[in-house]
């Protein structure tokens, strides 16, 4: 067997099988790091540190990290994405009641009580319409109120009073619902449900039944019983049950509607086909966006050439089908095919929310691991660990907060208070800016802070400098405040872009702390341009019309009476 192409048989050695493996270890390692790197940046100002560490090992630190869980299943993802057609038909149904039978068998074997082949036939005879026909089942059935599921256990009581038929009836009730759970250890962890078609109402279904229906199954599980789900699952008798070409998968996510308003998680259970329709290889783009009639969150997915014939057969071929999104053998979205989907381009629907819309294009988007990756130490430290960093950054922000506040009322004056309240208010804008995007701010970030401060100070510098030059000119004071103001204003411009245009760049090219720097300078180059220009000149101007015969611009007094 050949674990690699060679050109020479040269390369056919111990040696060089060994140095290609080396390389390969070494390539998904650097793989690994720019992967994680791409997931971890799809949070955007997070300002992550991703850095390598030996020749195995990644250091990753996530300030400001809100979901410690979705971000741990998120790095751990190490499956390949893969699209996998939904089979939750009558065949699994029937394959998870075999499995009640055999755990059932087993059960009572051990306890010496192996039943009379009679006695293993369902025992609740009494409701007809449950074992003939779900599309009747009743409504509170399906909420578990088995007062009502039984009435036939009077039929055999005819000869009895009423009372003592009731009392018969009730302890039947009891007994029946114990002994329901008994032969059915399996799928009493999780509820099933039916459908005839998309559109049908969802009715429970009761596993008495012998024949079960075609149509859509849903089954859901509370997150108390996944692991004793999981381990029935796992274990050697109960594998043959399942149908060779079908495999169980969980949801990555609980059920968002159910945990807000019953407190509880709920996860659906997928049957899928083993063998993947299609891999991620072939997404070339992912984004989300919102359905312009409905306003719901839908994402917008793009795949390749090779990828869009693939789903166009695909898709062609499974019409009111769902097809599950798989990554690491969790279901992100199981979206219904409403019809063939040609070029490549699909829009996926059936978010709860935009949150649920962004955490599906960052799947679609991260693509695969090459290598797995597991987390050896985990440490989630608070902000004293890093309480100097952040005193120093506070520090010398604050440093040069005041000293130029102080150097623009010493040069300039009144002007320079004006100019003072401009910065302070920028500072205000631009960390107003940062807590709606939900950003951390982080030394880099303090760093374009204190850059920004001193933009903002430098376009005050030229409009001040214009108009004292103005003034000392002869014009009037309003005169010359306009001249300044639009005289300077291309100066002002021009700097404020090409500093915007570096960092753009950075923000595009760069990554984590280099990102984060890159956004706090481009949302501080749109507050200085506002504060700078619009702020402090209708501060000015509302002066100058409510009388004042002079503003000092730092020159001497009698130059700029009013004329």
């Amino acid at each position: 067997l050949s674990y690699f192409d060679v050109s020479d048989f040269k390369d056919v050695s111990e040696e060089k099988i060994i140095e290609k493996l080396e390389q390969n270890a070494d390539d998904a390692i650097d793989q690994a790091l720019e992967v994680i790197r791409q997931r971890v940046d799809q949070y955007g100002v997070s300002e992550p540190n991703i850095q390598k560490q030996g020749s195995r090992r990644i250091l990753l630190e996530l300030p400001g990290v809100q979901d410690e869980s979705q971000m741990r299943n998120l790095l751990q993802t190490t499956a390949r994405l893969q699209f996998h057609l939904v089979r939750n038909d009558e065949r699994i149904v029937r394959a998870f009641k075999k499995i009640d039978k055999v755990l059932y068998e087993k059960e009572m074997r051990k306890a010496g009580k192996m039943p009379e082949e009679e006695e293993v036939e369902p025992v609740m005879t009494g409701d007809t319409s449950a074992t003939e026909d779900l599309a009747e089942v009743d409504e509170t059935a399906a909420e578990g109120d088995t007062t009502a599921t039984d009435t036939s256990a009077t039929d055999d009581m005819a000869a009895t009073d009423t009372s003592a038929a009731d009392t018969a009836a009730k302890k039947s009730d009891e007994e029946m619902q114990k002994e329901y759970f008994e032969k059915h250890p399996f799928t009493t962890l999780f509820a099933t449900f039916f459908s005839a078609n998309e559109k049908a109402r969802l009715q429970q279904v009761n596993y008495e039944i012998e024949q079960f229906p075609e149509g859509r199954y849903m089954f859901r599980i509370n997150a108390d019983q996944i692991d004793k789900f999981n381990e029935i699952l796992a274990r050697p008798e109960i594998q043959p049950l399942i149908p060779a070409e079908y495999t169980i998968a969980l949801s990555a996510k609980p059920d968002r509607n159910l945990a807000q308003e019953q407190n509880v998680e709920f996860y659906d259970i997928y049957s899928l086909k083993k063998e993947p329709e299609l891999t991620g290889e072939v997404i070339s783009d992912a984004r989300q966006s919102f359905d312009p009639s409905t306003n719901a969150p839908v994402v917008m997915m793009e795949m390749n050439s090779n990828g869009a014939d693939q789903w166009a057969r695909i898709t062609g071929a499974n019409i009111e089908k769902q097809i599950a999104i798989v990554l690491d053998s969790r279901v992100y979205s199981a979206p219904v095919v409403q019809n063939r989907i040609t070029g490549g381009s699909s829009q996926i629907t059936g978010m709860a929310n935009s949150e649920e819309a962004r955490l599906l294009e960052i799947v679609l988007k991260a693509g695969a691991l090459k290598a797995p990756v597991q987390i050896i130490e985990e440490r989630v430290v608070g902000p004293s660990l890093g309480q100097d960093s952040i005193d120093a950054g506070v520090t010398a922000s604050m440093v040069a907060f005041f000293l130029v506040i102080l150097y623009m009322l010493f040069y300039y004056n009144k002007a320079g208070a004006v100019a003072d309240f401009a910065v302070l208010l920028n500072v205000t804008l631009i960390l107003s800016i940062l807590a709606a995007l939900h950003g951390t701010l982080t030394l880099p970030g303090i760093a374009g802070i204190i850059l920004t401060i001193g933009m903002a100070v430098d376009a005050n510098v030229l409009i001040f400098e214009r108009i004292r030059e103005e003034l000392q000119k002869g014009r009037s004071l309003k005169s010359a405040v306009d001249e300044g103001y639009s005289k300077a204003l291309s100066a002002i411009i021009d700097s404020n872009i090409t500093t915007g245009i570096t960092a753009m760049i950075l923000n595009f090219l760069g990554s984590g702390p280099i990102q984060g720097f890159a956004i706090t300078l481009l949302i501080g180059i749109i507050c200085t341009l506002f504060t700078s220009i619009f702020i402090t000149r209708a501060i000015i101007e509302i002066s100058i019309k409510s009388g004042a015969s002079n503003f000092s611009f730092g020159q001497p007094k009698t130059v700029v009476e009013a004329k």
